[in-house]
């Protein structure tokens, strides 16, 4: 066949790379690779609505099959590309097949981390990262509801605590390990992991902090009980393991590009070969500092999508929004912009006692980052605030009664 531009993985950044290369009304031809049997599907709702609602999963195609044909994008489903040799620029499949490239996209996404435990590989320990985790958690929460055994997660993050709120909501009986000191700690301030943790606990799932699990115990081949370093065992007929993930460079590695945390790119999406760019989880970002920066979202995989497409037709449109991220939990909504890392100040704005309320990270007197549970306008305008630049103060977030959309307006 003749040289196309080749796209290895087939989800939120593999699309959004085909979209915004036909979009700019590249004509040639458009090959993407996708492991899964399904066509690409979105990835956000499988641990909310997908195991409450049980919908067909084809509501959740970010691109049905019939748009991918009538915009000429050739999607190979089930199909691994194990190699690609960058002196015939050609990307080499399971199979042998050898397919040659005039632009290589890899958006290869990330791999769940794998607990290093005795009895992490028993029947019903599982975690979630794609539509068959998610078939795979529904049938397993259906034998909790039908015996009801307990669920056990280990880990108090976004995927974690979003899990146990839909088991909750099915009416099991949840139990959260953290071996940190509080929910969420990485990426929000204390009060923002109290107002989860209250949350949490006020629809009955008991939350436990600073613990160390040192097996997951197991009955003819089967998840029974989670052990912990204090001799405690608790029960459960499933659990979840939500302890992140790891960037899946390896494709990259072994081409010899250059990785770190990730494939190492830049604000355009390229990578150490200019017939290669990469895109979502895979990557980390090089920033104008020198430090790198790799981001999870459905966002930052359409974001760095368009960019790599760009560099694809030999332009230049690099990632600048501020990142955003969000998280459902029961009937709060976390929404969070910007990086709140090395913050030195944090100021909330809202109702506190009904955890409707924002935090403002501040950095040096600037504003950084702003987390907001079920406060959308304070979520819309914080984006566009840091999108611009522009920093409210400390005492005008304090102050309920100023708008903070006006500064939007002010001169600058």
């Amino acid at each position: 066949m003749s040289e196309a531009f080749v796209i290895v993985g087939a989800g939120q950044a593999g699309v959004q790379i085909a979209e915004t290369l036909r979009h700019e009304k590249y004509t040639g031809p458009i090959v993407m690779f996708g492991a899964e049997a399904q066509p690409p599907y979105n990835r956000p709702p499988l641990s909310k609505k997908f195991l409450l609602d049980r919908p067909d999963p084809a509501t959740l195609a970010i691109r049905g099959t019939e748009w991918l044909q009538r915009k000429q994008i050739d999607l190979r489903q089930q199909a691994q590309v194990v190699a690609v040799d960058r002196e015939r620029r050609e990307a080499v499949l399971a199979d042998h097949q050898r397919v040659p490239y005039a632009g290589l996209a890899l958006t290869t996404g990330a791999r769940l981390r794998v607990l290093p435990l005795e009895g992490a590989q028993l029947r019903g320990v599982l975690g979630l990262r794609s539509l068959d985790d998610a078939l795979q958690i529904g049938a397993a929460l259906d034998h909790c509801v039908a015996s009801g055994m307990p669920l056990v997660v280990i880990g108090g993050g976004f995927i974690g605590l979003e899990l146990a709120a839909t088991a909750s909501k099915r009416g099991i009986a949840v139990t959260v390990l953290e071996g940190l000191s509080r929910l969420m700690s990485r990426v929000v301030a204390p009060i923002v992991s109290e107002a989860a943790a209250n949350l949490h606990r006020a629809h009955g799932v008991r939350l436990l902090f600073d613990v160390k699990i040192t097996a997951i115990l197991g009955h003819e081949g089967a998840v029974r009980a989670v052990q912990t370093a204090d001799g405690q065992e608790f029960a459960a007929g499933c659990v979840i393991v939500g302890v992140g993930v790891n960037p899946d460079d390896a494709l990259a590695r072994a081409a010899g590009l250059d990785c770190e945390r990730g494939i190492i790119v830049d604000g355009c999406s390229r990578t150490s070969d200019p017939l290669i760019v990469a895109a979502g989880d895979c990557c980390a970002r090089r920033c104008a500092d020198g430090s790198l920066l790799r981001l999870e979202s459905v966002q930052n995989a359409v974001e760095q999508g368009k960019a790599a497409a760009a560099s694809m037709l030999g332009m230049s449109k690099p990632f600048t929004a501020a990142p955003w991220f969000w998280s459902d939990q029961y009937d709060l909504k976390l929404q969070m912009v910007g990086l709140s890392a090395g913050y030195d100040e944090v100021v909330t704005r809202g109702d506190l006692e009904k955890s409707a309320f924002s935090a403002y990270y501040f950095r040096g007197g600037r504003l950084i980052a702003v987390d907001s549970l079920s406060r959308f306008g304070d979520h819309m305008s914080a984006r566009k605030l840091l999108d611009r630049g522009v920093s409210p103060t400390t005492a005008q977030v304090a102050d309920e009664s100023f708008e903070l959309a006006s500064l939007l307006h002010a001169p600058t």
